[in-house]
């Protein structure tokens, strides 16, 4: 039974990993865009944000970073997000000896047009 739960939750994780990529890669896709005026970081937060929403992923258990950027071509816009992974079965990261909860940090960088 541990193997099986171990699978799961090892199977979530890598999950919940995807879904933060894909997330962050949204967020920098909202950023490069060209307009009059530039996209914001609070809008590129919004962006990811809302992609979490549908996902089964707690947004408050994300936080996003986006340094401010100059806005103009060649500049280059980056996202992070740190995911604070809830562990499904609570003995777990004791018996491996993991943090609980367990970050996971991505982050995508993407040149302005």
């Amino acid at each position: 039974l541990s193997i099986l739960f171990g699978t799961i939750e090892f199977g979530m994780i890598m999950y919940g990993r995807e879904v933060v990529t894909n997330a962050s890669r949204e967020g920098a896709r909202a950023g490069i865009i060209q307009r009059t005026p530039a996209v914001t970081a609070g809008e590129i937060v919004t962006v990811v944000t809302r992609y979490l929403a549908g996902t089964g992923i707690n947004p408050a258990q994300v936080t996003i970073t986006v340094p401010a950027s100059g806005g103009g071509t060649g500049t280059l816009v980056t996202v992070t997000a740190i995911y604070k992974y809830p562990w499904l079965i609570p003995y777990l990261p004791k018996i491996l000896g993991l943090p609980s909860p367990l970050s996971i940090s991505m982050t995508t960088t993407m040149r302005h047009e």
